[in-house]
């Protein structure tokens, strides 16, 4: 190197709590809740432990935000439209969040010091059921009833042998030798005249379900 050539290193982002969260979010993605622990998170972020703590009150704080930086990338429904189209797309948006984040799952209820972006999404989902018409009884059913289907379906989908028609394919030629039409016939008929046809996923069966759902809640507003 020529003995004035410099090298330059870009400066490093100042920690924050928005720094640090985002950094917790990332470990948990990668590794799984369990693996943060406030030393991981120091060193992934270049800092001392101690540093931590200017910005974030404890482990159960940084669990907090993490949730808080969850909710907040979840789509709200669009005010001013109808509440089974702005659901739908909701419904949408945190399975495909959960999906991106399935650590958060485990924990996204449990947390008891709600962030900002938490407390907004939950009040625009509300509002979203009282627009449309919802009682504030029915605006609660409805809330309740879709998160149940929509958290276990994604619990129910991170944990399947299979996340592509290809891997799909290959866990049901490994089971089917194992499947007599005699004594699991209808194990059969299902495999062979629906999950083995061109174009099966099972993501379908969320949309259908969803819609499902979506019909009864309206025809109960209405009651």
């Amino acid at each position: 190197m020529a003995k004035n050539e410099r090298t330059t290193t870009r400066p490093r982002a100042p920690l924050s709590r928005e720094r640090a969260l985002s950094a917790a979010v990332a470990i948990a993605d990668a590794d799984g809740i369990d693996s943060l622990t406030m030393r991981k998170l120091a060193q992934t972020l270049g800092v001392e432990a101690m540093s931590l703590y200017h910005h974030v009150e404890n482990k159960s704080d940084i669990l907090d935000g993490m949730i808080d930086m969850v909710f907040g990338e979840i789509d709200l429904p669009p005010e001013g439209g109808h509440w089974k189209a702005g659901m739908r797309q909701r419904a949408e948006s945190v399975r495909a969040t959960l999906t991106r984040h399935p650590w958060a799952l485990s924990i996204m209820e449990s947390r008891t010091s709600p962030g900002p972006r938490t407390l907004r999404h939950h009040d625009a989902v509300l509002g979203c059921f009282r627009s449309g018409g919802f009682s504030v009884v029915m605006a609660a059913h409805a809330f309740s009833l879709l998160d149940s289907y929509i958290f276990g379906f994604v619990m129910q989908e991170l944990n399947l042998p299979f996340d592509d028609s290809d891997a799909l394919e290959e866990v049901v030629n490994a089971i089917m030798p194992q499947l007599s039409p005699a004594e699991y016939p209808h194990l059969v008929e299902l495999t062979v005249e629906h999950v083995l046809k061109p174009g099966y996923t099972y993501g379908a069966e969320f949309d259908y379900g969803l819609g499902l759902i979506l019909d009864a809640l309206e025809a109960g507003a209405r009651g």
